[in-house]
């Protein structure tokens, strides 16, 4: 009987704000797997080690993906990636892959997910709190009320066309275009919330683009909303 693959949702940056099902999953799966070179350079791994007691003893694949948008040097690590949690898969061990915020949303997981599924291998999804709604939680705010649209922007995404979008925008890892999103919401007098690495001991909020500096961190998250 083989083992079954979880993509496990660890939250945003607290560990508290993992669920519970996510903590159970970690403590019962012999083996874990993280996005990077080592676990003690997983952020994902930092935040549940914060929950889960004993991770450091679980075995751990290290599954790091290039920082590059060729899509055919991604599909080779992803294939590579899930061949080693098949691997594990075979012997009958559980493998909870850790991920940030939730992992249907932008997440490296969802690929590795499918391929293992594909190779006749139970995969199952864990929720965990996206970074957005708890950027707009820490923010005493809904995102969007009544009969008002959201919508979720990738940081590669025109930003102009975005803004035209009726309702709520959120805008994912933003830094890399930070300084342009900065100067449109001025051009366009709109309001908008910039939180960095919302959840962690370094994290920092900024209300209105006049407070918001012109770099960030990777995990950065501006809100804007209509009206």
């Amino acid at each position: 009987m083989s083992g079954t693959l979880y993509g496990v949702g660890v939250g945003p940056g607290d560990p508290r704000q993992m669920t519970l099902l996510a903590v159970e999953t970690i403590a019962r799966c012999p083996v874990i797997a993280v996005p990077a070179v080592g676990r003690e350079h997983a952020i994902s791994y930092q935040i549940a080690s914060g929950a889960v007691k004993g991770l450091e003893e679980k075995d751990c694949l290290n599954l790091s993906t290039p920082m590059t948008k060729d899509p055919q040097v991604l599909a080779q690590s992803y294939e590579l990636a899930a061949g080693q949690i098949v691997g594990q898969l075979e012997r009958g061990r559980d493998v909870a892959y850790l991920t940030l915020g939730d992992p249907t949303i932008y997440s490296t997981y969802i690929y590795i997910h499918r391929l293992v599924r594909e190779k006749g291998y139970p995969v199952q999804i864990i929720n965990g709190i996206p970074s957005f709604c708890a950027v707009a939680a820490r923010m005493g705010d809904s995102l969007a009320d009544r009969s008002e649209q959201l919508h979720i922007i990738p940081s590669n995404y025109d930003i102009e066309a975005a803004l035209d979008y009726p309702g709520s925008k959120v805008f994912m890892k933003a830094a890399s275009k930070l300084s342009t999103v900065k100067q449109t919401l001025k051009e366009r007098k709109l309001a908008g919330v910039m939180v960095e690495n919302c959840g962690f001991p370094d994290e920092h909020i900024y209300e209105g683009t006049e407070t918001m500096p012109e770099k960030a961190g990777y995990y950065t998250t501006v809100l804007v909303k209509e009206g």
